[in-house]
């Protein structure tokens, strides 16, 4: 009787979180997707059974399938209809501004809320989480929390708004006066870093310490696990080949790649990189059409390769079997931390960090040992760094992360770190 009574009262004791989030599968981007994806799986373990809220599939400019079937079977998922301005509402590829604010998915709004009320008086969910860094999913989330009284988890991951970004003065003050909505009728604000976290104190002061926490991102030792089960042990490049890799997208301003171009044009005119001994592959940059003329001008054309989207489990794959990892991100950056550097920590290859030496991720670098970080503004320093990883790399002298270290970071942990946070707020 006790057993069966225990049974009674786990059933009775778990709740619902109600997540809405734009990258949900079948959307194919890079790590970005795999927050949301793998709280839906491990929140279940602390308690708490999700339902997502998403938008329709057609807004998404490249799908796959490859990753639906990670989706826990018993996980509710609603699509509400929505559009990309951009794509669907664009005359002769031009529209409206206004369409397009806070963000080109503003169509999901009107959908989703209906949906989401609907998703609540179905399956009385406890909280709501929405997720950034689509806006609108906060937009959706502060509609839902105002007609439903829940409490209200928003999950802002980066900045929403910063001195001079988003770099256009109508969308930094529709975002901004978004943002001061969201941090006052919210529970919690979410960030994947603590500058971010200190950032927002300091500008709504107005506000105690209980209204900002901090859950990193991380990576997951299921799907790891996976791609190494199905490794190919053949090395990337060519004999005498080191093959550098860098994994999603590479935003022109935010993660500039030019002084990285720069750098390698340099070394080959110089005679000290060829594509005999180099092979630098940019998987999934989201920008090709911008870096070919560029890659094609400096002449590196055969050393630089920009690859298309893959498969969530082929990308790992990659990652494991490339000589080293390239990391970018700029000093607008400096409160952030790319997602995937969690990724290549696990990865457990040598990484060559191009970043601002004053940020957040070098700071990151540098607690678990990487040597190889390079300011990446500077041509010289890329360089320099980049033929010291090279020499120890041939010399075999260059390892990747520690398992220990990168142990620390799993998705798993990050779940139970949301888990004791909702606890908290639904008390």
């Amino acid at each position: 009787m006790k057993s069966g009574m225990n049974i009674i009262t786990q059933m009775q004791a778990r709740k619902r979180l109600l997540i809405v989030a734009y990258h949900f599968p079948p959307v194919r981007v890079s790590s970005g997707i795999q927050r949301t994806l793998k709280f839906c799986t491990y929140l279940r373990e602390y308690g708490w059974d999700p339902l997502v809220l998403t938008i329709s599939p057609n807004a998404y400019e490249i799908t796959s399938p490859d990753q639906l079937k990670e989706i826990p079977e018993d996980v509710v998922v609603e699509r509400a209809f929505g559009l990309d301005t951009s794509r669907h509402l664009a005359i002769s590829g031009k529209y409206f501004q206004r369409m397009a604010q806070p963000d080109r998915w503003i169509s999901w709004w009107p959908a989703a809320v209906w949906t989401g009320m609907r998703m609540i008086k179905t399956h009385k969910p406890a909280a709501i989480m929405s997720t950034f860094p689509i806006a609108t999913a906060h937009r959706i989330g502060l509609s839902l929390q105002k007609r439903s009284g829940l409490p209200w988890i928003a999950d802002f991951r980066d900045s929403m708004t910063e001195p001079g970004y988003p770099r256009d003065p109508v969308t930094w003050k529709i975002q901004r006066k978004l943002e001061a909505q969201v941090v006052k009728h919210c529970a919690r604000a979410v960030f994947t870093t603590e500058p971010t976290r200190q950032m927002y104190a300091e500008r709504y002061p107005e506000y105690d310490d209980a209204r900002w926490s901090v859950i990193e991102n991380g990576f997951d030792e299921e799907n790891f696990l996976d791609a190494e089960a199905n490794l190919d042990s053949l090395p990337l490049g060519d004999a005498g080949q080191i093959t550098l890799v860098h994994s999603g997208v590479l935003y022109p301003q935010e993660r500039d790649p030019r002084p990285f171009f720069a750098a390698l044009a340099k070394l080959k005119d110089d005679g000290k990189v060829s594509a005999l001994n180099l092979r630098i592959i940019l998987r999934a940059t989201g920008s090709d059409g911008l870096y070919q003329p560029m890659i094609a001008e400096l002449g590196i054309g055969d050393i630089v390769c920009l690859e298309p989207v893959v498969a969530y489990r082929d990308a790992l794959r990659e990652m494991l079997r490339a000589d080293g990892l390239l990391l970018f991100q700029g000093s607008v950056c400096n409160h952030q931390i790319p997602a995937k550097i969690y990724e290549y920590y696990r990865a457990g290859k040598p990484i060559l960090a191009l970043v601002d030496p004053s940020g957040i991720s070098a700071s990151m670098l540098r607690e678990v040992g990487v040597p190889d970080i390079a300011d990446i503004a500077s041509v010289e320093n890329i360089a320099g760094t980049l033929l010291s990883l090279m020499a120890t790399l041939k010399e075999g002298r260059r390892t990747g992360v520690s398992k220990d270290a990168a142990a620390k970071n799993s998705r798993k942990s990050r779940s139970a770190e949301l888990a004791n946070l909702l606890n908290t707020v639904t008390a």
